[in-house]
């Protein structure tokens, strides 16, 4: 390694163990193992979509209820079924090494969730008064709230949080001590690890999976091995909670506001929950 390259390495490792905090594991295999960021208390959470689902089933049932529909099913299908394309993302690319040895870029098609609607399909009578009832359900849950102002404001803040984040100093640094130890295995010399996640010669299909090539397992295999060897996740996480804290000081009163949304919208969810079931 030259010497830039060592002192390079030695920045992210030092500012790895900077960040690092109790209670966190060795060994970083998902997201979630690099602990909370200050931006997460304002934003939606799965356990908010959740009962957002059950609580805007509900809704919409009641409604087409009224409308002369008295069966409809708390998980419709539309009439017909439309093309889905599914959206992968991810927040620091592939992290756990044997998912990454196994199934490169995506994963077993054999464990996939399936999220399309369960229920029956919708007749075209009910396909045609559903829109009412959605647009009423979606009003009744955002009762009180601000929609232009306030309503998730942390994520309409990502884009510009996300923009400084990739001017950071110290990730940029960290990133180029990744791209190098890829290359130097034998691999692409991506910018930075979500370029290396999204190189097209995956070849992703319209579910999001991959066609899980010799290539590309050992190009997944080996990012995550330079992630772990230079502590490239911890380092970007540290760049986020930086500029995500930064921003919430800068914007406190939007921040607060935002959340304050938030929790009426959770208040109302809880109310339908609590009269429907």
């Amino acid at each position: 390694m030259t010497m830039r390259g060592w002192r390079l390495g030695v920045v992210a490792v030092l500012a790895a163990i900077c960040v690092s905090g109790p209670g966190r594991p060795e060994v970083i295999r998902t997201a979630s193992d690099l602990g909370p960021l200050p931006a997460d208390r304002y934003d939606f959470t799965p356990q908010d979509y959740q009962r957002s689902q059950r609580a805007s089933a509900l809704l919409d049932r009641q409604c087409m209820q009224r409308r002369g529909h008295p069966d409809f099913p708390l998980d419709p299908r539309d009439p017909s079924d439309p093309f889905v394309m599914t959206a992968v993302s991810t927040d620091y690319g592939a992290l756990d090494l044997a998912t990454a040895r196994r199934w490169g870029y995506g994963w077993d098609p054999a464990t996939s969730q399936d999220f399309r609607p369960k229920g029956r399909r919708m007749t075209n009578a009910e396909y045609a008064d559903f829109p009412a009832c959605n647009a009423e359900t979606n009003r009744r849950l955002m009762r009180g709230i601000d929609l232009k102002r306030d309503w998730l404001y942390a994520s309409t803040r990502a884009i510009e949080v996300d923009k400084a984040v990739k001017r950071d100093p110290r990730l940029r640094a960290a990133w180029a001590v990744w791209s190098r130890c890829v290359a130097e295995q034998g691999f692409t010399r991506y910018t930075d690890p979500v370029a290396a996640y999204t190189d097209s010669a995956w070849q992703r299909g319209s579910d999001g999976n991959t066609r899980h090539t010799q290539r590309e397992r050992a190009t997944a295999a080996a990012d995550v091995t330079c992630k772990r060897r230079h502590h490239t996740a911890e380092v970007w996480h540290a760049a986020r909670a930086r500029n995500q804290a930064v921003d919430i000081a800068r914007h406190r009163d939007r921040y607060a506001a935002g959340l304050q949304a938030l929790q009426t919208y959770r208040s109302n969810i809880a109310d339908v929950l609590r009269k429907l079931g």
